[in-house]
């Protein structure tokens, strides 16, 4: 499996805000369908892109300040950062092409 983090309040800032490669992360929860769907999506593009990107997860359930923080209405939820800010971001399970276009245009 590809070598894909988890996030959380302690580490975020370090490893999303701070990161000198785009962040891919995905807002998720255990107890949700769709998201045991994308995560295959997921891991394919984190042995993909490499080092040129970071990929992690955030545990909404365990991370509620963090879902409030960008939103989360619905998962999954996949936001793209770049720079400490978010690029772009989906919502629900979404092609892996779409995924890798929005990648390509951040790198």
């Amino acid at each position: 499996m590809a070598n894909i983090m988890e996030f959380s309040g302690d580490n975020f800032e370090t490893e999303v805000v701070k990161s000198d490669v785009p962040v891919l992360v995905d807002f998720w929860a255990p107890w949700c369908g769709p998201c045991k769907m994308i995560t295959p999506i997921i891991e394919e593009l984190a042995g993909e892109f490499g080092d040129k990107l970071k990929i992690g997860k955030i545990n909404v359930d365990n991370n509620q300040d963090l879902a409030a923080k960008f939103g989360i209405r619905g998962i999954p939820t996949v936001m793209l950062f770049k720079g400490g800010e978010v690029f772009n971001s989906f919502v629900g399970v979404r092609p892996k092409e779409d995924l890798a276009t929005a990648i390509n245009s951040a790198l």
